[in-house]
């Protein structure tokens, strides 16, 4: 019976060596006892890694020095032990405090630990998951991009649509402006109601256009340009927007890259970043910048074109909000909420990306960064000739109503026009010769569209003059300078110069 006792003695001592050799041992976690008022009675290898005490340092010390001056400020240390005692266990994570002041993310686990019905300390488990949450947050911030991303990638189709068929509602009404002006002569009544319907007009295509850069389907001609001299040609426009009660600088770096961009899209941009920059302050000051950036992804580097203002800032709950089309925090009849909106969808059009970076109190400043353009921007072709309104026009279009007002205009300029609905009508009419010129809309039913016709008649008759017209197209998206575009709704007199610009 002694030989029993003795060796459920040994068996006992050994058990409780090897579980003290694996707490003492475990490096991953910090495990140690507390008192029950919270001071620390034991210690492991394991807290030494994650918390830099050595056992000599951190026994006999409260465990409340392990949490942030806050936390303790508020009695953090001494709730966790109370619901602990009171509940059987806490646990959560939150930020602790290294021997050294650096900061980790913790995992903590608290047991009281009961000895004949008494409490006599406390099980403490301590995991630094620091790389965790990070990666945790990392994730999170991924899920909100991409949800972002599809938000306004379903508003872009959305305002799309709606713009496709509106921009064809306004070609038929601007078209038929000009005719009008002429039947109706000199009445001043007649001459200022038309006068009426143009601004009304204008000011719809103005906000038609806004829509479908956002939804990136606006038909574009890119080009290649030096970002200071456009900058600089719109400065007495800036100047003016403005107003006196705000001081505008500019910051423009020496030796800016060139980018490919279309240039009334660049310069629409911009001129929207500093109105909304001049709404969100009653005065201050508002600097355009432009600097070479070699710090985004990609080969070659971008160039950031900046706003910034020293007005109230962005909230940060409407922040994820002011690229949605019509969204604003302006007075009824103040704003559109289409500005931003243009600059997201011009900046993604080009290739680019926006960032935002907003202090309540302290202003707002948004980036445009564009892809850096390896060609100088090219001269002007000094070989344009005009063909001065003579000559047989092939008109492709497939909405009557637009090929009607297209017809008259073409017409009225001195052209001979004949009309097809297709791009299979309009190369069996090309069999037959005495076309001088072919102007196609983009968007058309069958198996060819105005793009692929183009292509296919450069190939096969190089020297035809070609003239596409969009105001809505994915397929827009893919001419990239090839041919020139004019955009609708357009007027008789950028008509007449888009022809006169066509090589020959």
């Amino acid at each position: 019976m002694f030989k029993k006792d003795q060796q459920q003695e040994r068996d006992l001592f050994e058990s409780e060596r090897n579980f003290r050799l694996l707490v003492e041992g475990v490096a991953d976690y910090a495990l140690y006892m507390l008192d029950p008022t919270g001071v620390v009675t034991s210690w492991n290898v394991g807290g030494q890694r994650i918390k830099g005490y050595s056992p000599t340092e951190i026994i006999g010390q409260h465990f409340s020095c392990f949490y942030t001056e806050v936390d303790r400020a508020n009695g953090k240390p001494l709730r966790a032990l109370r619901t602990a005692r009171e509940q059987g266990r806490y646990e959560e994570e939150g930020w602790r405090v290294r021997k050294d002041g650096t900061f980790f993310w913790a995992s903590v686990i608290i047991d009281p630990i009961h000895e004949d019905g008494r409490l006599v300390g406390f099980a403490k488990i301590t995991r630094d998951i620091t790389e965790r949450r990070e990666a945790q947050l990392q994730l999170e911030q991924m899920h909100q991009q991409l949800a972002e991303s599809q938000k306004l990638d379903a508003l872009g189709q959305l305002t799309g649509g709606v713009a496709h068929d509106f921009n064809n509602l306004l070609m038929i009404i601007s078209g038929s402006l000009h005719t009008l002006r002429k039947a109706v002569g000199d009445d001043p009544k007649c001459q200022r109601a038309l006068s009426a319907i143009e601004g009304a007009t204008k000011r719809g295509a103005s906000l038609t256009s806004q829509l479908l850069t956002f939804a990136r389907r606006q038909s574009v001609n890119p080009q290649a340009v030096d970002v200071a001299e456009r900058i600089d040609a719109v400065r007495e426009v800036l100047d003016a927007a403005v107003g006196s009660a705000v001081k505008l600088q500019f910051d423009v770096g020496p030796g800016v890259w060139p980018v490919m961009v279309d240039v009334a899209e660049f310069e629409t941009a911009l001129v929207n970043l500093v109105i909304n920059a001049r709404d969100a302050m009653t005065g201050g000051v508002i600097t355009i910048s432009a600097h070479n950036d070699t710090s985004q992804a990609g080969a070659g580097g971008h160039v950031a074109i900046s706003v910034a203002d020293t007005g109230t800032g962005i909230a940060p709950d409407i922040l994820s909000k002011i690229f949605d089309p019509f969204f604003t925090t302006k007075p009824i009849g103040k704003g559109t909420g289409l500005g931003l909106s243009q600059v997201h969808g011009f900046a993604h059009q080009a290739g680019g990306t926006v960032k935002v970076a907003s202090e309540l109190g302290k202003g707002t400043r948004i980036t445009i960064l564009l892809p850096r353009k390896e060609t100088a921007p090219a001269a002007e072709d000094a070989n344009v000739v005009d063909i001065g309104g003579s000559g047989t026009v092939l008109l492709v279009e497939d909405n009557p109503e637009v090929a009607s007002v297209s017809a008259g205009l073409l017409e009225q300029l001195g052209y001979t026009v004949r009309r097809v609905a297709n791009a299979e009508a309009a190369l069996r009419e090309l069999e037959l010769d005495g076309v001088d010129l072919v102007f196609s809309d983009i968007v058309m039913p069958g198996k060819m569209d105005g793009l692929g016709l183009a292509r296919h008649l450069k190939a096969v008759r190089p020297r035809l003059p070609i003239l596409l017209t969009s105001g809505y197209s994915d397929a827009a998206l893919n001419v990239r300078g090839d041919f020139p575009i004019l955009r609708k709704p357009y007027e008789i007199h950028e008509l007449s110069q888009a022809i006169a610009k066509l090589p020959r």
